[in-house]
């Protein structure tokens, strides 16, 4: 028995369709928003901030201030998501939000002040977003490429072919978290070694 190609593949999203994604990060947080043109998706505005969110992680608690300066920079970008259907937003937390016991102090606002869900990930499927995001960005060839993410909280190694990861690899090591760890007051000295 075969299976019907729609069950296998989603149906195309109309002409004019538009799409959002946004990367709730250890160090910044990441949107873009893009539309349905031809039957690709085009960009249309993209908009980065540095947050800082792991910087306010300590003990497994996300602080106070860390989780306004988070909920500040999702109320602007909600500005420019006011046109998109809820449905039609992908929200995702990593690193800090895996690790913090009090996420929800997050993630239960950020969610109100988008009208979506936000996704909390495990590092293999931060890992496994990561490799699509870039591969879709490069040619369609059959050799293999290594894909490194530094991230604030994580790092991520994927390994993979075309529009496949075969080997996915989160590390918690990140340059927020290594610089709260080893570099206390923000500066690189001798005796931080």
């Amino acid at each position: 028995m075969t299976t019907p190609l729609t069950e296998t593949h989603p149906k195309p999203l109309p002409e004019g369709s538009l799409l959002a994604a946004i990367d709730i990060g250890s160090n910044s947080f990441h949107l873009i928003l893009a539309k349905v043109e031809h039957g690709e998706m085009r960009p249309v505005e993209t908009l980065a901030e540095k947050v800082q969110l792991g910087a306010g992680l300590s003990n497994g608690v996300l602080s106070q201030e860390a989780i306004e300066r988070g909920l500040d920079c999702l109320s602007r970008f909600a500005q420019v998501l006011a046109s998109v259907e809820p449905s039609k937003i992908r929200a995702v937390g990593t690193n800090a939000l895996r690790v913090a016991r009090n996420r929800r102090d997050f993630t239960w606002p950020a969610s109100r002040i988008l009208g979506a869900e936000i996704d909390v990930v495990y590092g293999a499927e931060e890992a496994r977003l990561v490799y699509l995001g870039v591969a879709h960005t490069l040619a369609d060839d059959a050799h293999s490429r290594l894909v490194v993410d530094i991230g604030g909280g994580s790092t991520e190694f994927i390994v993979g072919q075309r529009f496949e990861p075969q080997h996915l690899e989160s590390l918690q090591m990140g340059c927020v978290s290594y610089s709260n760890q080893f570099f206390k007051k923000g500066k690189i000295t001798n005796n931080c070694f």
